[in-house]
């Protein structure tokens, strides 16, 4: 008992020697604004953060002069991760034959397998490893409005990348006004690209939306997949547009005023389709990859061009579901087309083969 009586007195004395607290101070403190610590700069920089405190943003006119943009592909290890050595070298081979932008996770990059971590994780390590090479536009779309404005405000954004890809809300179609005012809400957070392309959405873009959008600044343009007619519409009245139909692009650019393509093609071939949207019309070299356009689309995209990956040795043949390889013919078709336009144009040094069905592995969970 006389243990706890001196407890208690340790106590109480012990809080007798606190220092009076000053009610005044406390409320000047609480009435400060507080300010968020200003980010470091590293000067000459590749990596262009997008903080309002940085200088290095980049400018929708710089975006709105690519010509070449490479719809990127993701390639896997084994288990279904991602393998950013075999990712490295197909984005340097992007740099090296004159691609100017690279769309990651887009739909041939299978941004609808993967989670947000992955999907920003991988934007981050564009940005970081290629960001003064090549523009970097995150395909930060989502049929969830919150996270297409987390995924690219408080993420793509915030981790450098140079423009967003944004489409219209899928699985439950809205109005007009309303694809009006979705794109307004997206439109502040940084330079925009918007994706028209209905066969994916179920729901087409007309021209009426994009003008009443126009006059953001921050509209980049569009990625066109309904014709060139259409583009025709947009180049009209000054509304920058990239085919996004490989098969259209060469008239798109020469004849309609796009001006240059979102290109799936160009993975596997991207010096030919360099040449092809900036060496002016040349009916000639449209018509030789065409064979090779028509073989990549006869299924769904990505199919054909995770299938030609990796028969040319670049990538794993690794698919994840619930995609799977084209059929043995077709993969036999695929050598011929290679050899008649000539292993030298496409990406890689490997000799193109045809890959056996148990050479392929399907990843299930991922």
């Amino acid at each position: 008992m006389a243990m706890l009586k001196s407890y208690g007195a340790c106590l109480k004395e012990s809080a007798l020697q606190f220092p009076p607290s000053n009610f005044g101070d406390i409320k000047k403190r609480r009435n400060v604004k507080w300010k968020s610590p200003q980010a470091s700069v590293i000067p000459n920089s590749h990596l262009p953060m997008r903080s309002c405190e940085v200088k290095n943003r980049t400018s929708v006119d710089d975006i709105k002069s690519l010509r070449l943009i490479t719809a990127i592909k993701t390639p896997y290890l084994p288990d279904g991760r991602f393998d950013l050595e075999a990712y490295d070298a197909l984005v340097n081979m992007q740099i090296e034959d004159g691609a100017e932008g690279v769309i990651i996770g887009g739909t041939t990059g299978e941004g609808q397998l993967m989670s947000l971590v992955e999907h920003i994780m991988l934007i981050a390590h564009t940005v970081n490893c290629f960001g003064g090479s090549i523009k970097v536009i995150g395909n930060t779309r989502s049929y969830w409005r919150r996270e297409a404005i987390h995924a690219t405000i408080e993420q793509g954004f915030a981790v450098g990348m140079h423009a967003a890809l944004h489409i219209n809300p899928y699985r439950g179609k809205t109005s007009l006004e309303g694809l009006v005012a979705h794109f307004e809400s997206v439109l502040h957070m940084g330079p925009t690209i918007i994706c028209n392309v209905p066969s994916q959405t179920g729901q087409d873009i007309p021209p009426g939306v994009i003008c009443s959008v126009a006059q953001s600044a921050n509209l980049v343009g569009v990625k066109e997949c309904v014709g060139n007619d259409r583009i025709k519409q947009y180049t009209d009245n000054r509304i920058v547009v990239w085919s996004g139909n490989d098969d259209e692009c060469h008239d798109a650019r020469w004849d309609y005023g796009a001006t240059g393509a979102i290109s799936v093609t160009s993975n596997l071939v991207p010096h030919l389709m360099r040449q092809l949207l900036f060496e002016g019309k040349n009916p000639s070299l449209n018509a030789k990859i065409m064979p090779l356009v028509n073989w990549l689309f006869q299924e769904p995209n990505p199919i054909g061009l995770n299938t030609a990956l990796a028969q040319l040795g670049i990538v794993r043949p690794v698919f994840r579901l619930p995609y799977v390889p084209l059929p043995r013919p077709k993969r036999e078709e695929f050598v011929n087309i290679v050899k008649e336009i000539g292993r030298e144009h496409f990406v890689g040094e490997k000799d193109v083969q045809v890959l056996g069905d148990d050479e392929f592995v399907l990843v299930g969970r991922h």
